[in-house]
């Protein structure tokens, strides 16, 4: 039965906490104090929720029907009101439902649990600092390509040519969320393709080879809450250092645990040598684990929907950036640089290390003759790979 005016001022408290409803998930929630709260039940994406509308009597009952009804507009166009409401709380001004900064706002909420705390920590300061400023007040759908391009070429001017790539790279993304809730038609990110002068990259991959930063990462990776395939292979990342794509296309014919070791095929090694892989016990462990789930294929890291084939190259990629490790700080091939440059501080021969990477012998007629011996130094190489992996392990285990 709906509520009157005169019945909400006529309610009295009881001993315990009493909820008088009104109809469409809004009801007034009565606390032993006489206080009294209007509160709005609703579901989002499968979970209850719970949403404040005020404080009865400054929010009378025709207000806090109002509030309701437009609560339940947001829930009709898949937008949870809570969250618009923490954005506006963030933002600290009252702004439209539909204008940038509370979209992003309600965009960075929505997506910020899944990220590291210093990877979410930078995209909130990049948009307080260079974007809301000059278009946070814009409604999301009158926001054009020359407008924006204004927004990151400002940021440029200053000198921070790849801030600027990065801004824009987020707004897309607050666009492409505005598209799928119902509040702007199209992201006009995609109009400003070359807007920028791209990014100079340096020739090497990017790598950590600071313990420290070694550990934190290894500790990520421990961490990660993405596939458990991903993740098996993320692990075995520092532990093997090949190439990217030699771990993902890695066969369990290719594999034989019990004699700790990983033989890859001439035809599939880039200089066409047939490579051997000494594996740790740590390696073992985390191959026995993920066994039982792809052992029965091809591929030890099948692809997540064709298992004929292997996982995506840009797989660990996508999972060093979720984490919040930009590219010019660590990519999968910089486990490679990690590896051969700790390794070499720590007194391994560089033969070794050579033979160990996988590395084309410079000499043609050495070359020629270690064709023939891809087990050289292979004693070496297992005591090394051993002693690496438990180096891994005490550095992930101290943040010393």
């Amino acid at each position: 039965m709906a509520l009157t005016e005169m019945a909400v001022k006529k309610a009295k408290p009881l001993e315990k906490q009493q909820k008088i409803s009104d109809g469409g998930g809004l009801y007034l929630l009565i606390h032993p104090n006489g206080g009294k709260y209007w509160q709005m039940a609703y579901r989002f994406e499968g979970k209850q929720k719970t949403l404040s509308l005020g404080i009865y009597p400054e929010v009378g009952l025709a207000q806090a029907r109002d509030r309701r009804d437009e609560a339940r507009k947001l829930l009709a166009n898949e937008i949870d009101p809570g969250a618009v409401k923490q954005a506006k709380k963030a933002s600290g001004i009252l702004l439209s439902e539909n204008s940038f900064e509370i979209v992003a706002r309600e965009w960075f909420i929505r997506h910020a649990p899944n990220w590291k705390e210093n990877h979410s920590s930078k995209i909130i300061a990049r948009l307080e600092k260079d974007v809301f400023p000059w278009i946070g007040n814009i409604p999301i759908s009158e926001i054009a390509a020359p407008t924006l391009v204004s927004v990151v070429r400002r940021i440029e001017a200053r000198g921070a040519l790849e801030t600027a790539h990065r801004a824009l790279a987020c707004c897309g993304q607050v666009f492409r969320y505005a598209v799928a809730t119902g509040r702007a038609e199209r992201d006009p990110t995609g109009d400003l393709r070359g807007a920028l002068p791209p990014v100079r990259k340096d020739k090497h991959f990017a790598a950590i080879t600071d313990p420290k930063k070694v550990g934190e990462l290894l500790r990520d990776i421990d961490g990660y809450q993405g596939s458990y395939i991903v993740k098996s292979a993320f692990k075995l990342s520092p532990l093997l250092f090949v190439r990217p794509g030699e771990l993902r296309r890695m066969e369990w014919s290719e594999l034989d645990l019990d004699k700790f070791e990983w033989i890859i095929p001439a035809e599939k090694m880039k200089k066409g040598v047939t490579h051997i892989v000494p594996l740790a016990r740590q390696a073992v462990e985390v191959l026995r684990e993920i066994q039982p789930l792809t052992g029965h294929g091809k591929y030890v890291f099948h692809g997540e929907r064709d298992h004929d084939r292997p996982m995506s190259d840009n797989a660990i990629r996508s999972a060093l950036r979720r984490m919040g490790w930009a590219n010019d700080e660590m990519t999968p091939h910089g486990f490679r640089a990690m590896a051969s440059t700790i390794l070499d501080n720590m007194g391994y021969k560089q033969e070794w290390l050579e033979r160990q990477l996988a590395h084309e012998e410079p000499n043609k007629i050495k070359a020629a003759y270690k064709r023939e011996q891809w087990r050289m130094y292979l004693p070496e190489r297992v005591a090394m790979m051993q002693a690496w992996a438990d180096y891994l392990d005490k550095i992930k285990s101290s943040e010393k």
